[in-house]
């Protein structure tokens, strides 16, 4: 049995009499473990289809099962984690992660447990030594540090990431990257993943799902990233297969530029 199937998905937007097809006709496997990037133009319906995923957006046509049980609300089982962090500012970094695991682990875990796992999470991500700041004392990279450990706080079966590197510095962007990275390899956990970035989804993903442009938006093409892990990116500058994954997607994204500026 497929862990995630997106099963011929369509998404219609209606305002008053006026609609528009924004995904159509969308099928997606993902195994327990795949990290999967879905990148295209703006405008194509990537961060529509995750909000579909996460239950946050109903599908018009076709639906979403996970693990064979169909998707049609938020759950725990799908942590989201989006580009602006969403901490709340008037509480600790912990107790921003805390909230959470209070919130699903309540009735299951101890008080000494769930204190126990959410400095584990935080932990994960570098972030034990700032427990008792408040966001507005961290930088943007420390923030969404603590948005992904809330998010694997949860325990969720598959993580879900809405360009979360996309509103930070080059370097620091880099750093979560391999943070990300590295957490997969420890974790084995499934992520999908929507990117601007063409090296971020080469660097990070078994899979490249490549949409082409809106309206009515579909899956142009897939492409398997065949390179071992762990990546260290400084040596995939130069291996043939990272180069050839990086122009093929490039190539896809160029050729639906052209179609936009035809159009």
């Amino acid at each position: 049995m497929t862990y995630l199937k997106i099963d011929h998905v369509d998404k219609v937007f209606a305002r008053g009499a006026t609609t528009s097809e924004v995904l159509k006709d969308i099928s997606l496997k993902v195994e327990k473990g795949d990290y999967v990037s879905i990148i295209g133009h703006s405008g194509c319906g990537k961060s529509t289809l995750l909000n579909i995923v996460a239950g946050l957006t109903d599908a018009t046509q076709g639906g979403v099962l996970l693990e064979g049980r169909e998707v049609n609300s938020p759950g725990p089982d799908r942590a989201v984690v989006f580009q602006n962090h969403s901490l709340l500012p008037w509480l600790t970094v912990y107790e921003n992660v805390a909230l959470g695991v209070n919130k699903v682990f309540g009735s299951t875990k101890t008080k000494a447990e769930r204190h126990e796992w959410t400095i584990h999470n935080l932990n994960l991500v570098q972030m034990g030594h700032a427990k008792d700041k408040r966001p507005s004392e961290i930088s943007g990279g420390m923030k969404q540090r603590v948005g992904i450990a809330r998010a694997l706080a949860m325990e969720p079966k598959v993580l879900l990431l809405d360009e979360p590197f996309g509103a930070l510095d080059a370097l620091t962007r880099a750093h979560l990257q391999d943070s990300v990275m590295a957490l997969h390899q420890k974790l084995n956990n499934t992520v999908l993943m929507i990117t601007h970035d063409v090296d971020e989804a080469v660097l990070l993903s078994s899979r490249i799902v490549m949409m082409t442009n809106g309206p009515s938006a579909r899956i142009g093409e897939v492409l398997e990233v065949d390179l071992p892990h762990p990546r260290k990116r400084l040596e995939l500058a130069s291996n043939p297969t990272y180069l050839k994954c990086r122009q093929r997607v490039l190539e896809f994204l160029y050729e639906r530029h052209r179609f936009v500026e035809a159009a």
